[in-house]
């Protein structure tokens, strides 16, 4: 065993959940990204590259439009929505195969006490991609319908259902089983799962922040906002600039990898209700030991 191997299956406090996030990430950040990129990598090359197209359509139409020109036309109405489309399908894709390569890979990872197996985790991915669609699909109806309702609704529906993915993987439940017993996991335990998540989204919406500061003080210069000296044909050619792009882009893969912390923290929360209600981890401790004084 690895004497930086950090167990899952126990139960932790809110600074427990935080600080052992990013103890996980630390001592597992080149097996974890290097895992990750293979697997994830080609379909979020597609993703930011489509991203990086449709930015530039768009800029050019709406450059046209507010020019009064009339360069754009159906084809290019036509090229924009494929790549819309291209765009959208590589974003479900890398989000959906992004949040199960995290769940398998600390699967993994906890099962082999700190070791990990790429091709089963690869495999693993694989094949509950429909699965994980089928949970989002189903989370996100709930979760937007409940936001309709005064948001209040949705922040409670939030809650329970955001661990529904660790249910499924960890328990090994359906979909259907998944998203009803995150209310049972959820149950008494409402307000500091609310608690923890909160605190995490705030960490990751700061450092997602950060990152688009470049972008947004380049388009103001670019724009003459800063000296004081507005040029509207620059304020036009901007959303066509190749830098801007460029960190638009950076900063959206960047987002996106941020977002993993909240799985990782999410990961720790279910273990910890699952400890607090089913002893998972404490029954498998007495049994090893057992195990252990046998031989």
């Amino acid at each position: 065993m690895k004497t930086d191997y950090i167990e899952f299956k126990k139960k932790r406090e809110l600074g427990d959940v935080l600080s052992d996030t990013f103890t996980f990430l630390r001592s597992q950040f080149k097996p974890f990204f290097n895992t990750f990129f293979k697997i994830v990598g080609p379909f979020l090359l597609v993703m930011m590259i489509s991203l990086g197209l449709y930015m530039y359509f768009v800029g050019d139409i709406f450059t046209s439009i507010s020019l009064g020109g009339s360069e754009f036309n159906s084809s290019s109405m036509a090229t924009m929505l494929v790549v819309f489309i291209l765009y959208i399908a590589s974003f479900v894709t890398v989000y959906t195969m992004s949040q199960s390569t995290v769940l398998h890979y600390i699967k993994s990872y906890a099962n082999g006490k700190g070791k990990i197996d790429f091709d089963t985790i690869k495999s693993e991915v694989y094949r509950s991609f429909w699965s994980f669609i089928g949970m989002g699909l189903l989370v996100g109806l709930c979760v937007g319908i409940g936001a309709i309702f005064c948001i209040i609704p949705g922040i409670y529906l939030w809650v329970p259902l955001s661990l529904a993915f660790s249910i499924l993987v960890f328990d090994k439940k359906g979909v259907s089983e998944s998203f009803s017993y995150s209310f049972t996991l959820v149950k008494d335990e409402w307000w500091i799962t609310f608690a923890t998540l909160f605190v995490i989204i705030i960490i990751v919406g700061i450092a997602s922040y950060a990152f688009a500061i470049p972008g947004v003080i380049y388009s103001y210069a670019k724009m003459g906002i800063l000296s004081g000296e507005v040029d509207p044909e620059s304020i036009m050619g901007v959303y066509q600039d190749p830098i801007l792009l460029l960190l638009s882009m950076i900063s959206t893969l960047a987002q996106f990898l941020l977002n993993l912390i909240s799985v990782i923290a999410g990961t720790f929360i279910y273990f910890n209700l699952n400890e607090k209600k089913n002893f998972t981890g404490t029954y498998e401790r007495i049994q090893n030991l057992g195990q252990t004084s046998e031989n």
